[in-house]
């Protein structure tokens, strides 16, 4: 792919990458990220116009049949003992080739939604390439009898009103939206100077274009590089970028350094691995030219994809529906379970039912995950400096079982219902947890990585053996490349193959102490 020229030397400076990392890798106080912008800024979050699209394509397709449906009841002439098949047939044509046509003149796009009054033309050529296409299946079926014209042309006015008055409505609620950048990226550039202006040009920053620009980040001095670029500040330096983006759930980031910044750009690159955002690098201005195809575009400016958000535009959502419809019914075919371990820990050692503990989450976050008690109050280790290790005497008895078992995680379908965890993803580690007397942060290039995504309840790397205690770095390093590996290759099939494969792992008490 184009994008591996880029990345070809990734290994001659893992050195430097690891440094830029661990500067900005770990969790922070975003405040004073925030607090560098005038007016401060809040995480908006964002809906990828493609569900847009997809929404309003339903309610378009259901709109024009139930308005040839009503014509049909209404219309004075209908005869009840039509043959309703035909009428059918017509409906399905009409409605299924006027959306098609919509699709074709690109009036389902975030651009011609909002502005339906320019998109006139088009909508009209379309409905009426539509239903010409109804007189054509009539006249080819021979069945011009079957049909009432005046149903026919009632449905043609009708429905035309009806879809320009419901895209004047869904107009309105997408701007009222908007207001807030809704369905705008929110992206940031990496380096400044000139140049910068003229890929604000091309991008566009408006609420109609897609794209929002925060500002840039540049490592050079005001004597070089202005704090202002058309209206886009300079938000810090390189090693800002990560805190920043998490801090302000940036959604894109745009390289925009020259190409001989190779070695630079290589390093930086690196580090932005981390981060749940789609990363591009600018191809505005560079002599070598590719396939037209090689490009993707952000606004009018050539890009090269070096990365994609995990899950693309329709993952998190259809995922976060499957996480909360299958942990609620779990819990009620799990709840006798639940309440057995819950009586077992309250009689086996004084103390609280649940465990709480921080961990970090998606994006670097720190939740607060939900345990059944498996150690003994006065021994417990919230940050868990120390894991626990085999005949561990700070584990209860009933805690040894239920930690083997994996019970003592069952609340954490809690956890899920609250849309902190998933059911499948990478496990989330405690704040001080350790390999072989490191944090698994300093241990593994690139650790943070796992945090794309939600951590889930079970994963990839428990379902292969790595469950449970890691004592060295081979381990850890281990289950990070199968966490890595499940968000590269997400998919709905591939969650549900885990959670069957979930409890013959179970059955594997290696290293689950």
């Amino acid at each position: 792919m184009a994008y591996m020229t880029i990345m070809n030397h990734t290994a001659l400076v893992a050195g430097s990458a690891k440094l830029v990392q661990t500067q900005v890798g770990s969790p922070a106080d975003y405040s004073a990220v925030r607090n560098a912008i005038k007016g401060g800024l809040q995480p908006v979050l964002f809906i990828a116009p493609s569900i847009v699209s997809a929404i309003v394509r339903t309610l378009e397709l259901l709109l024009i049949t139930l308005v040839a449906f009503v014509c049909a009841r209404e219309y004075p002439g209908f005869q009840p003992d039509i043959r309703i098949e035909f009428y059918a047939i017509a409906t399905v044509v009409g409605a299924a080739g006027t959306i098609m046509m919509f699709e074709l003149f690109g009036l389902n796009r975030l651009q011609a939604l909002l502005r339906p009054t320019q998109a006139l033309p088009k909508i009209a050529l379309s409905w009426v390439i539509a239903f010409a296409s109804i007189i054509i299946v009539v006249f080819m079926t021979k069945s011009s009898d079957e049909y009432s014209r005046a149903w026919l042309t009632l449905w043609a006015i009708a429905g035309f009103v009806a879809v320009v008055i419901g895209r004047n409505i869904i107009a309105a609620i997408l701007k009222s939206l908007n207001n807030d950048g809704q369905f705008n990226r929110r992206a940031v550039l990496i380096g400044g100077g000139a140049h910068v202006q003229d890929i604000l040009r091309l991008i566009g920053n408006s609420n109609d274009s897609g794209t929002s620009i925060l500002g840039f980040f540049d490592d050079r001095d005001e004597s070089r590089v202005a704090p202002e670029v058309a209206d886009c500040k300079k938000l810090g330096r390189f090693s800002d970028v990560i805190d920043f983006v998490r801090a302000s759930k940036a959604d894109l980031v745009i390289m925009t350094l020259p190409p001989a910044a190779e070695a630079r750009i290589e390093t930086i690159l690196e580090s932005l691995r981390v981060l749940p955002a789609d990363i591009r690098i600018s191809a505005h201005g560079q002599k070598l030219r590719y396939r037209p195809r090689a490009y993707s575009y952000v606004g009018n400016l050539p890009c090269l994809d070096i990365s994609d958000r995990p899950l693309g535009d329709w993952g998190p959502l259809l995922k976060g529906l499957a996480d909360r419809v299958i942990a609620f019914f779990a819990i009620i075919l799990l709840s006798p379970i639940m309440l057995l371990a819950a009586l077992a820990v309250k009689l086996d050692s004084p103390g609280p039912l649940i465990f709480r503990q921080k961990r970090y989450g998606f994006n670097n976050e720190l939740i607060e995950v939900y345990k059944f008690r498996s150690m003994r109050i006065d021994m417990s280790d919230a940050t868990a400096s120390k894991l626990v290790t085999r005949d561990d005497p700070r584990v209860t008895r009933v805690g040894r079982f239920l930690r083997k078992t994996s019970a003592d995680e069952l609340p954490q379908l809690l956890n899920v219902l609250k849309g902190e965890l998933s059911l499948v993803g990478p496990r989330p580690h405690a704040t001080r947890a350790k390999a072989n007397g490191e944090l698994y942060e300093r241990v593994v290039d690139g650790y943070f990585a796992r945090h794309r995504v939600k951590p889930g309840i079970t994963g990839w790397a428990q379902i292969n053996g790595w469950r449970g205690e890691t004592e060295t770095e081979e381990q850890i390093q281990r289950r990070v490349d199968h966490d890595l590996y499940y968000i590269e290759n997400w998919s709905l099939t591939f969650d549900l193959y885990i959670l069957a494969r979930t409890p013959l792992s179970l059955l594997n008490f290696d290293r689950a102490y």
